[in-house]
Order: C-alpha cells, then sequence, then structure tokens
C-alpha cells in the first residue's frame, strides 16, 4: 500500500470498528489494531502507531460534546494529564528498548497488545460488576431516595497521577486503554462521579493522551498514513452512523460480543495454542451468561433481558 493510497477494504474494516464505536461507546484501540493485524496483516508496530494517529481525529468529536454538556471534571483531567502525557510519549521509548533487547520490537508489540487486551477484558467485567451492584443497592431500597451526590468531589491527587500514568505507558505502547483502562479505575477511585462525567472526563483527558502518544509515534514508530487515512475515511462515518442507531441497539449484547473477540484476539497475540483457546472462548460463552445472571440474581436483580438491556444503557461508561 502506497505512502498516501488508499485502501477500500481497511475504508470498509474502519467503518465497522467506527460503527460499533459509534454504537457502543468502547473498543477504539482495542479493536482497530487487532483487525490490522490479523485481517490486513500489517506489522504490530505501523498498527498501533497508524491507530493512535486515527484516534487523535477521532477523539475530539466526543470530547467537544461532552465539555458543551458540561459533563467533563476538569480538575480530574489536568491531574489525569499530568501522568498520561509524559508516560504516553515515554511508552513509544519503553516500547523500542524492549524490541532492542533480542525478540524484535514487532514482537514485544503483540506481547503488550495481548496483555493489553486480557486487561480490556477485565476492565469491561469490572466495570459491569460495579454497575450490577450500584443497581442492587438501589433495588434493596426502593423506598430510599438515592443520596444526594457531593457537590465538590474531593481529588486524590497522586493516586489520579498515578493512573494516568499506568494509563498513558499502556497507551503509548498498544494504542489500548485510553478508555476501558483509565475510565474502569476512575470509577474505582471516584464512584460518586455519574456516568455521564465518567465518559466526559475520560473523553477530554484522551485528547493529550492519544495527542501525546501520536506524536511520538510520527517521530519515533512506524506511522504509515495512508492507512491512517482509510482507517478515518471508514471510522468517522462509522462512528457517526452507530451513535444515531445506539439507542435502538441491543448494546449488551454487543458488548459481550466485543469481550469474546478481545479475548480471543488478546490470548491469540499472546500465541497461546488453538485448542486451549476454543477452550476458553467455549467456556466463555456458554457459562458467562449464567454466572452473570448469578451475579444479577445474588444482588437482587431480575433475570430479565429486558431489564439488562436498559441498565447497560444506562449504565454505558466507555
Amino acid at each position: 500500500m502506497g505512502a498516501m493510497s488508499v485502501d477500500l477494504a481497511i475504508v470498509a474494516g474502519g467503518a465497522a470498528v467506527g460503527f460499533v464505536v459509534g454504537m457502543t461507546g468502547m473498543g477504539g484501540g482495542a479493536l482497530m489494531t487487532p483487525m490490522l493485524v490479523f485481517f490486513f496483516n500489517i506489522n504490530p508496530l505501523t498498527a498501533v502507531s497508524s491507530d493512535l494517529v486515527a484516534s487523535l481525529f477521532m477523539k475530539p468529536v466526543g470530547a467537544l460534546v461532552h465539555l458543551r454538556r458540561g459533563t467533563v471534571h476538569l480538575e480530574l483531567v489536568r491531574y489525569l494529564c499530568i501522568g498520561s502525557v509524559p508516560a504516553a510519549f515515554l511508552g513509544v521509548f519503553v516500547l523500542r528498548w524492549l524490541g532492542a533487547l533480542g525478540d524484535g520490537v514487532d514482537n514485544v508489540v503483540r506481547v503488550s497488545l495481548g496483555l493489553a487486551l486480557l486487561a480490556a477484558v477485565g476492565a469491561m467485567l469490572a466495570k459491569g460488576w460495579l454497575s450490577v451492584r450500584r443497581h442492587g443497592a438501589s433495588a434493596r431500597e426502593p423506598g430510599r431516595s438515592a443520596p444526594a451526590r457531593p457537590r465538590v468531589l474531593t481529588v486524590r491527587p497522586g493516586l489520579t497521577v498515578a493512573i494516568g500514568a499506568v494509563g498513558g505507558l499502556v497507551v503509548g505502547m498498544t494504542s489500548v486503554g485510553s478508555g476501558s483502562l483509565i475510565i474502569v479505575a476512575l470509577l474505582l477511585v471516584y464512584p460518586m462521579l455519574t456516568a455521564r462525567e465518567l465518559v466526559g472526563t475520560d473523553l477530554v483527558q484522551a485528547v493529550p493522551l492519544v495527542g501525546s502518544a501520536a506524536l511520538a509515534h510520527m517521530l519515533f514508530g512506524d506511522v504509515e498514513f495512508g492507512l491512517t487515512l482509510s482507517l478515518l475515511l471508514g471510522a468517522m462515518p462509522g462512528a457517526f452512523l452507530g451513535a444515531r442507531l445506539s439507542s435502538a441497539a441491543p448494546q449488551m449484547l454487543i458488548r459481550r460480543a466485543i469481550a469474546i473477540v478481545l479475548l480471543a484476539s488478546g490470548l491469540k497475540l499472546l500465541g497461546v495454542p488453538t485448542p486451549v483457546t476454543a477452550l476458553v472462548l467455549v467456556g466463555s460463552i456458554v457459562l458467562g451468561p449464567v454466572i452473570w445472571m448469578v451475579i444479577r440474581r445474588w444482588n437482587g436483580l431480575p433475570m430479565l433481558w429486558r431489564t439488562e438491556r436498559r441498565q447497560a444503557t444506562d449504565a454505558a461508561l466507555v
């Protein structure tokens, strides 16, 4: 593929991923990079670099919407960026240093990306569990009104900077984590934030984070601008269409499918044998819904698809 040529197949793939992101609010880097590696045989470093540059143009769209709606905690954004922006830039150098140790940078990217994808699956599960606990607590006390949220959030600077630093390092090395990993950490540390505030804060902090990582990859990585252009031509209209259709989509089902795809991609990138991967995936598909329903029952929630779908839509964080 030429330096600035457009690949229609990648445009279509970018549109598919963009549509999923627009419909569910998650999965950008975690889906885009594995798609490029597995389906289009793009080497991992080029996939990570080009995906980050494409994300630099997509992230500000949602961030501006939340800034206009006032659903952004700017103090949290500031502390997150203090940690994430230099760490994201540093992540590229760490990647290069690890690659120089002997196995080659592509192998290092594959392993790092595989671990990041598995961490993203864990973050999705943690977010869902916390959401069920929150809804279960409300359901157990139907007569009580929800306690008023504090008007002033007590920010924990050191811990927030650390969250940004870890997230930034992962994003700089793999392009994964600007949403799925950081937002779950924020949910754990600041449970009083509303879902909209979590999404808005995460989207705004992700702009300078992704910008720093993208700049480092443009300077020291392996960005292919034709690939980036193809991704943008598909992903931006796909995300717009997905967002327009999001209210009618069975988002919980789609999120579960994303988790399975991320799990399979992560195991494959880590070199897990195909029979073991297949066994894990079958077990997840068969036992996952049963375990999830048991968790809902333990938290006093009805085992109804409709209720679950509504709660999943209301509690969507990334």
